[in-house]
């Protein structure tokens, strides 16, 4: 059966931008794998760190449980995520045991850090899934069938110098949107949180309207998450899309982005 493993920086983050895409693959017999790097300590202005992480472990544990995920715990704290071989062993050992086909992560340049080191992580992480001499912590052992990594919108659709991003491609989420919305809910320490730190009314109502926008973008979809396809040399055999075989027509590319990747 294949799997799909969501390497995401904060607690949160996979529900408003890749859980609808998981949901989509589970549909298909796909095995689902939800990893959030941080711990999520800072966010909050009513609880201590720890007392933050405690509370926020929980709520991430429970919505991988809405979205029927594996489940694997964070690494850092908040805001000092950063791509060093220490963190490099303990994300690629939480690849070789999802064993992915498909990899989803954070755009390369979003508006914070921890996303993009992320990012990084994911990547290099994925990269090593075939080479034995890099020793994971805990050691795992390699494996060898391709892996695709797709990066998610950046948050706003606009990289940090607010240069607008294109989908290369999106999936339908309206069928499952429902399901993502009660993850994004079981986040519930973070309404207050996000209302107060980034003018967000209502966290659950962002994530509404972002997926909105991104489904009239791709002028099909009534909601969407849109995904950019990473260069598949050093990961797979092909230049492949296993988005796209799996999910059908519930996966639109964006053949104008494409032309644009071939000038």
């Amino acid at each position: 059966m294949p799997s799909v493993l969501a390497i995401f920086a904060h607690p949160d983050d996979i529900e408003f931008v890749a859980a609808g895409t998981m949901l989509q693959l589970k549909a298909r017999g796909w095995d689902l794998h939800y990893v959030n790097l941080c711990n999520g300590h800072g966010g909050s202005v009513q609880m201590d760190g720890p007392t933050t992480a405690r509370k926020r472990l929980d709520e991430a544990q429970e919505a991988a449980r809405i979205l029927g995920s594996a489940f694997y715990p964070p690494i850092s704290d908040d805001l000092v995520l950063t791509y060093n071989p220490e963190a490099l062993k303990k994300v690629a050992a939480i690849v070789r045991e999802a064993q992915p086909r498909i990899v989803l992560t954070h755009a390369p340049s979003d508006y914070m850090e921890d996303h993009m080191a992320a990012s990084r992580l994911a990547v290099t992480a994925a990269f090593t899934h075939g080479i034995p001499n890099f020793i994971t912590d805990p050691p795992r052992d390699a494996y060898f069938h391709d892996v695709t990594v797709y990066h998610a919108m950046p948050h706003g659709l606009r990289d940090p110098l607010r240069k607008r991003i294109h989908a290369g491609s999106y999936v339908n989420t309206a069928p499952v949107h429902e399901i993502k919305r009660n993850a994004l809910a079981a986040h519930e320490s973070q309404k207050h949180w996000l209302d107060v730190s980034q003018g967000m009314d209502s966290y659950l109502i962002s994530m509404d309207e972002a997926a909105q926008k991104v489904g009239t973008l791709s002028g099909k979809f009534t909601h969407a998450e849109g995904w950019r396809r990473h260069l598949h040399l050093g990961f797979s055999a092909s230049d492949t899309d296993p988005l796209k075989e799996a999910l059908g027509d519930d996966c639109l590319i964006n053949e104008a982005c494409e032309r644009w990747l071939e000038e």
